[in-house]
This record gives C-alpha cells, structure tokens and sequence, in this order.
C-alpha cells in the first residue's frame, strides 16, 4: 500500500506539476510567477524545520551525528550546483535581463543551464547590439534535450525523497509531496517558456517537460526498494532531503527574490512567503487531525 502511495505522489508532484504550470503559463497568471516562487520558498523551509528535520531527530541516533548529515548535504548540492548537475533555476521563465544582468543585451529572453549549455534565443524587437548574428548559441533542437536532461536529474532526487518521507510517516509524505509539487509549478512554468520557444508547439514542450517530470516516480520507485528494507537508515536520508530543501529555497529561490528592492515587490513576497508556511501548517494539522 505504501509503495501505491509513492507512485501515487510521486506521479502528482512530477507530471500534475507539469499539467498545473501549463495550466497557468501565459496570460494574467505570469505576474504571479515570483509570488509563487515565494510561496515554494516558505512551503520548502517550513516542510524541511518543521517536519524533516525533527522527524529525523525523533527517530534515533545521535543529533551531532544526523546534523553532520544535514551540512554534508548541504556542501554536495553545492558541488552539484557547481558542476550545473542540480541547478532548479527559475529565471530562465523571467524577462531576468532586466533583473540580474544589466550588462548584456537583451537579445536572450530565455537561458538554462541545467545541463551545462545555454541557450540563447532572440526575442523578437528586443535590441541587439550583433545584428546579422546566429539568434542562437546552440543547436536548438537539442537545447530542449538539454533542459530536459537537467530537469530528469533534479525529478529522480525527489522522487527519492517523497519515498523516504512516505516510509518514515504517511502525514509526512503528504507534506513533503506538496512542498515538492509547490517549487516543481514555477519552475515548469519556465521550463515550458524555453522548451515551447525551441519546440514551436505548446503541446509538445508539454509533452517533453512532462517526460522529465515521470522520472520523479521512478525516483520514489528506486527509493522505495532500497529504504524499505532499511529502514533503520531513514533518519539519516532525511536529513540530506531536508538539505535538499534548504538548498534550494536558500540559494536559489530566494536569491532570486532579492532582485527586486521595492518595498511593494518585498511585501508582496513576504505576503507569498508566509502563506507558503501557513498552507504546510494547515496541511500539518489536517493530516495529523485524521
């Protein structure tokens, strides 16, 4: 029953995710974008202080010995980072030009670098300063691969980590497959921006993004079979997935936030932040109340 659970969650949280994003790329609902990536910021934290991490704690073993775990995690998703295996960047949906990189032109309205290439795509009656030039840096029609590639990697990590929180404690399985489905929307939203542009057709980057997303049920599968017979490992994987958390809503989420100074933009993602942790408190309480 609980591997049903999984694949169950793990489907919701990868593909519902993917469908969702789709759902509420375009029109009125990108000016909510950076709310929403407030809201998975605070669901991210809250699930990782408030459920992860004393989950872990209570199950047993030494707290010195399972916080050591928790900065291990942290330095290799950093590493990872780094060698641009996990970046779960956001920007790539955004007009981040005039947010974060004001000394190039704007010729780029969409860059990844999931997999360690960029893209470069013209917009058109943006400005460029190279007219004439190749409107793109790459081969497209393997660009989306690329994105896709970079995308799979990050959905079997939480795959893993949904299975491990179904494990430990079906409340806490819930919670962390909202949390994980919460920062998956937004992110599609960009991933499908870049995939459509390369593609030429909605249903097709739908199609390929939602490729990326299935291998988040594979990831709960692989966790399952191996976490199910060890059991007596769970509080230590729970603390690189509360890692994993922390991660990204610290050094990706949120530094993207801080781009934008104005006392109304600030409220307005404090407003989204705090809603983030109240929806993971309310679910908290619903799911502990049956």
């Amino acid at each position: 029953m609980t591997l049903l659970w999984i694949l169950l969650a793990t489907t919701i949280a990868g593909v519902g995710s993917v469908l969702v994003a789709a759902l509420l790329t375009g029109g009125v609902m990108q000016r909510y974008t950076q709310g929403m990536l407030s809201f998975a910021a605070g669901a991210l934290l809250s699930t990782a202080f408030l459920h992860l991490l004393p989950e872990a704690l209570e199950a047993g073993g030494d707290a010195h010995h399972l916080l050591a775990w928790l900065l291990g995690g942290l330095v290799f998703f950093f590493v990872l980072d780094k060698a641009e295996l996990y970046h779960h960047g956001h920007e790539h949906g955004h007009d981040h030009g005039h947010d974060h990189d004001h000394g190039h032109d704007h010729s780029h309205g969409a860059a990844h670098h999931n997999g360690g290439a960029a893209l470069a795509i013209q917009v058109p009656g943006a400005s460029n300063a190279n007219a004439g030039a190749p409107t793109a840096e790459v081969n497209l029609k393997s660009g989306s691969w690329v994105v896709i590639l970079g995308d799979s990697v990050h959905a079997f990590g939480d795959g893993i980590l949904i299975a491990t929180a179904f494990l430990a404690d079906w409340h806490l399985g819930v919670l962390v497959t909202l949390a994980v489905a919460a920062h998956e929307v937004p992110h599609h939203m960009g991933d499908l921006a870049v995939v459509r542009v390369i593609a030429q057709s909605a249903r097709v980057a739908v199609m390929r993004v939602s490729m990326a997303g299935a291998v988040t049920a594979l990831g709960g599968l692989v966790g399952y079979m191996f976490l199910a017979k060890v059991t007596s490992f769970l509080p230590v994987v729970l603390m690189p997935a509360s890692s994993s958390f922390i991660y990204v809503a610290l050094a990706d989420l949120i530094p993207q936030l801080q781009q934008h100074h104005g006392s109304r933009q600030t409220v307005s993602q404090l407003v989204w932040l705090g809603l983030g942790i109240v929806v993971i408190l309310v679910a908290s309480g619903a799911a502990h109340s049956h």
